[in-house]
């Protein structure tokens, strides 16, 4: 994960902004997106993906490198849930992805503002296997994204992604591109119908209520609440996992991971406590 700052005052480049995007429905993201504490708006972006655009708060206050905190919403969705998220970002120094998908270990690649490859080629591969690409049309498409190319910027690069993405439904909405500042992509959403608000409701019991409404009586196993025999396993793996990430948060004054840490310890706590006081026949 990169620590590099945000721009500073008089570079030049496209402002700091940033997508989620998540393999899932949109019924699906509304359930966990409030976790996040982020006021975003969420809409549907080609079969089987949702779009989250995030308000932005702690990059456009200065509080934070738009890179860090995406990285560390994107791993509190992803962790527990069964879609992968990709975190898309860029400001006026550089532009990458971030993907995360349950457990593992995040995988990202940045380029420069003027497009430079500044990544692993490797970490393109990793990116492939974990969206089930195709293995040879698709990752050729990826390697091209990290040789010199001198007619392609950060936001080419971005755009070029997302195309390789097309061929497996993603179909983001108009104005939904990289580069576009944070105000900009609001508005875009928010001129879509089928967009909603994402909002944190302040209260563990009323998110819980509204996963358990989502799911029903056709309980997901990857709830912790589900009554599935791995849910006291899937717990404590959150809390686990959750409390070095919220001291690392906590040290270096990240947000972004102090949300993903906060978020496993919660989840996990809450699916320790249902599973300890529900026994199950």
């Amino acid at each position: 994960m990169s620590t590099a700052a945000t721009s500073r005052t008089g570079r030049t480049g496209p402002a700091p902004g940033a997508l989620l995007l998540c393999r899932a429905e949109p019924d699906s993201v509304a359930s966990v997106a409030p976790l996040l504490r982020e006021r975003m708006l969420l809409t549907r972006a080609g079969e089987g993906w949702s779009v989250l655009v995030p308000e932005g708060g702690p990059w456009r206050h200065g509080e934070e490198p738009v890179d860090r905190v995406m990285t560390g919403w994107a791993t509190a969705l992803a962790v527990g849930a069964p879609w992968p998220v990709l975190a898309l970002w860029w400001d006026a120094d550089r532009g990458g992805y971030t993907l995360v998908s349950g457990f593992r270990r995040p995988v990202g690649y940045i380029w420069l503002t003027n497009g430079t490859p500044a990544g692993e080629d490797e970490a393109m591969r990793t990116f492939a296997a974990r969206l089930a690409l195709d293995p040879v049309l698709d990752v050729q498409s990826l390697d091209h994204l990290t040789k010199p190319d001198p007619a392609a910027d950060a936001r080419t690069r971005l755009r070029g992604l997302l195309a390789v993405l097309t061929r497996v439904g993603l179909d983001l909405p108009a104005g939904l591109a990289p580069g576009e500042p944070t105000d900009r992509l609001r508005e875009a959403a928010r001129a879509r119908p089928d967009t909603r608000p994402i909002e944190w409701e302040g209260r563990q019991d009323t998110v819980r209520g509204e996963l358990e409404a989502v799911v029903g009586r056709r309980l997901m196993p990857w709830l912790p609440w589900s009554g599935d025999p791995r849910a006291r396993t899937l717990a404590l793996a959150q809390m686990a996992a959750g409390l070095p990430l919220a001291v690392w948060g906590l040290r270096h004054r990240s947000g972004g991971w102090l949300t993903a840490g906060a978020l496993l310890l919660a989840h996990g706590s809450l699916g320790l406590s249902y599973d300890l006081t529900h026994p199950r026949d």
